[in-house]
């Protein structure tokens, strides 16, 4: 009931906490709750991941954001920008993203975006102590996401609610 699900933690492990969206990614691909759902780790968008993101009914991004506060999440819908041909670059944003799948591939999935907030971008390997005790509750608020939407075919819920 998953399969057609993709999650993409993306950012930066060098830098702090820009990295949470990979180190989610980790966590996310190891739990059994996600059994069936196709999760990617990368350091940045890129339009290589258009093939993959058209074969998905729902897409959910995780990356690093400089609001909300550190260690505080939110999950929103990602909507299109409606641009086509817009001169695509080596780095995307997942609005852009899902407007170059829609251009190549004729359509776009249901995206959501998961911005955890950071309390440092410097240069480190290791995250900040809020952003890392966020992991467990951002998994499962992923995998919550995730359920819901299988549970209920064809629609896809909107989160309005802020996650700490």
């Amino acid at each position: 009931m998953t399969g057609d699900v993709l999650v993409i933690g993306y950012g930066n492990t060098l830098r702090t906490d820009d990295g949470v969206g990979r180190h989610a990614a980790e966590r996310l691909a190891d739990d059994p709750r996600l059994d069936g759902v196709r999760v990617l780790g990368r350091h940045q968008l890129t339009p290589e991941l258009a093939l993959d993101v058209s074969r998905a009914a729902m897409v959910v991004f995780v990356d690093a954001s400089r609001r909300p506060a550190a260690g505080i999440f939110t999950v929103e819908p990602v909507e299109r920008t409606g641009r086509q041909g817009a001169g695509w670059s080596h780095y995307l944003d997942p609005p852009s993203l899902l407007d170059l799948t829609d251009e190549l591939y004729g359509r776009a999935p249901d995206a959501f975006l998961v911005s955890v907030g950071v309390g440092s971008v410097l240069l480190g390997d290791r995250m900040s102590p809020m952003v890392e005790a966020s992991l467990p509750g951002l998994v499962d608020a992923v995998a919550e996401l995730i359920a819901d939407r299988a549970a209920r075919p064809g629609t896809v819920p909107v989160p309005d609610h802020r996650h700490a």
